[in-house]
């Protein structure tokens, strides 16, 4: 789903996007775990730690 555009972004753009998703995943539980567009709280999730994931890359290939 991401394509290469994560290889351009600086990890602070991470950061950004792993909060507005947390963000999302807060206003998914109070609503009782119901959505009515987006997809659930694992698929949210599941981008936390593909954001994670891209930034340690970036942060390991800066440091080399």
């Amino acid at each position: 789903d991401y394509g290469d555009a994560w290889r351009g972004m600086r990890v602070n753009s991470y950061t950004d996007f792993i909060l507005t998703k947390l963000q999302r995943v807060k206003e998914i539980e109070g609503n009782g775990g119901k959505t009515s567009v987006s997809e659930g709280i694992g698929s949210n999730y599941m981008d936390i730690i593909n954001y994670a994931v891209f930034a340690i890359i970036k942060l390991t290939e800066e440091k080399d």
